[in-house]
């Protein structure tokens, strides 16, 4: 593509994002997310379910991979922290005509993201024997144990690959690439689920051939989505435009902390979870709360792919000064997102029992999943104004106030309650903690959509002054 062509994509791509009928464009942009979020969830789940089938001490595996989604998940926060951060950033920039500052951005949160990456497979499984001992507490068998930690050692293997293509992915959906993102993540996902059942079942390799599956997918997805970020106007990263700069890793920190406190603080109240549900029930509760988790993940995945659909639509028109569609579409999100959960909250009032027990045939485990689910799903509709809010003050660069509200449901509320109510109400206080901690979050983030809401009406539509300073 000659210079002539890449100026001709870049104004047909801000004309898309800046004079596209709202609905029609975050619906557009949102079709190949949400395909790609359930996609994720469904591979994100199958280690569970496979797990699960192996017959001998399956509960005890289905256990061993729940005390492992902590550390997967502090590896997630890693590549969102660097992925969310310099994807908004680059947004904000490009709606601005500012392609040198977004270059710079998009190669340098990369780089970032590979040494962390790096680091955290080291460390970790430097450190693996006290990770363990964070990770396994209460009456949690020492096989279970055994088992998680020959899951754990070969995911932070493949951390560099998971970290580095949570960041190209980011990358490409706020250049509204949604569809080359989602081609790489579906691969990703095709392989790892393709793979569990043939190295779990086939080759009777247990939990740590769930982890070689992962593992390989997510380096298939870093391999696609490093080919797709080269094709078209999308950026391309290269080493000459990486600045190990404070502005730019100021601009990291801005952004990525709500999405580190986030999903950080997921990883600290699963820990918690399964402490608690371990000393008050064992493996079958751990099994049966990390059930209830996955299945909840992939039910809500829907809802934050249409999210990431708007992401998008609000950082661009935000950079580019058009106020009233970042509140537009923030309306249309909530409004629909909570009309999907509701419809998803009634499936799981009603068939709980069967859901929890796709993934484990067995009375304990169903008995304590299927009345945690019930709880989070009377809950589970309000998920649709806490992402949405959280979503749209990170893409604005409203930091503090996202990160308050990323830290709300996993942190702020979930520990407290995770703290006291077991200790008020034994395990149903376990099963009844992410309910109140829904309940909370989403009493907060009203009030913070709102003052931002009321802040961009005031200054109405500010279109700013493009000026492409170059590749």
């Amino acid at each position: 593509m000659n210079k002539k062509q890449q100026k001709a994509a870049k104004q047909d791509r801000f004309t898309y994002l800046t004079e596209t009928p709202i609905p029609r464009l975050i619906t557009s942009l949102a079709a190949p997310t949400i395909i790609s979020m359930l996609v994720t969830g469904i591979y994100n789940s199958a280690d569970t379910f496979f797990v699960g089938q192996i017959g001998e001490n399956a509960t005890g595996a289905a256990a061993a991979v729940g005390l492992a989604f902590p550390l997967m998940a502090v590896i997630q926060a890693v590549g969102f922290f660097f992925g969310q951060s310099s994807g908004n950033y680059l947004s904000r920039m490009l709606g601005a005509g500012k392609q040198k500052e977004a270059n710079e951005m998009a190669s340098t949160g990369f780089a970032m993201a590979l040494i962390a990456g790096i680091l955290i497979a080291g460390l970790g499984n430097l450190f693996m024997p006290q990770i363990l001992r964070m990770l396994a507490s209460g009456d949690v068998s020492a096989e279970t144990v055994r088992m998680a930690g020959a899951y754990t050692r070969i995911i932070l293997l493949g951390a560099p690959f998971m970290l580095c293509q949570f960041v190209i992915n980011n990358q490409l959906r706020f250049q509204g690439s949604a569809a080359a993102a989602m081609v790489g993540l579906v691969s990703g996902a095709v392989i790892n689920t393709g793979l569990d059942p043939l190295l779990i079942l086939g080759f009777h390799m247990g939990v740590t051939g769930a982890a070689v599956a992962t593992v390989a997918g997510q380096a298939v997805s870093f391999v696609i989505l490093l080919i797709q970020s080269m094709r078209g106007e999308n950026l391309r990263l290269s080493i000459k435009h990486v600045r190990f700069s404070m502005r730019l890793f100021g601009s990291i920190v801005n952004g990525g902390a709500p999405s580190l406190f986030r999903q950080g603080l997921a990883a600290v109240a699963t820990m918690l979870l399964n402490r608690e549900a371990g000393l008050l029930g064992g493996d079958a509760a751990i099994a049966g709360m990390s059930i209830v988790t996955r299945i909840l993940m992939l039910l809500v995945s829907a809802l934050i792919g249409f999210g990431q659909g708007y992401q998008p639509v609000c950082s661009f028109n935000y950079g580019a000064g058009l106020y009233g569609r970042v509140r537009e579409g923030y309306r249309f999100c909530v409004k629909w997102g909570t009309v999907f959960l509701t419809c998803v909250a009634a499936v799981c009032l009603i068939f709980a029992p069967q859901l929890v027990g796709l993934f484990r045939d067995d009375p304990d485990v169903i008995r304590v999943g299927k009345t945690a689910l019930r709880f989070q799903a009377v809950a589970l509709p309000l998920n649709a104004l806490i992402v949405m809010t959280n979503m749209m003050l990170q893409s604005i660069g409203s930091g503090f106030k996202a990160t308050v509200t990323a830290s709300a449901r996993n942190g702020i509320f979930f520990i407290p309650a995770i703290l006291i109510l077991p200790a008020l109400f034994g395990i149903t206080g376990v099963e009844l903690a992410q309910s109140v901690a829904d309940v909370l979050s989403a009493a907060v983030s009203l009030p913070l959509a709102l003052t931002e809401l009321k802040k961009m009406k005031a200054a109405g539509d500010r279109p700013a002054e493009r000026k492409e300073n170059g590749a």
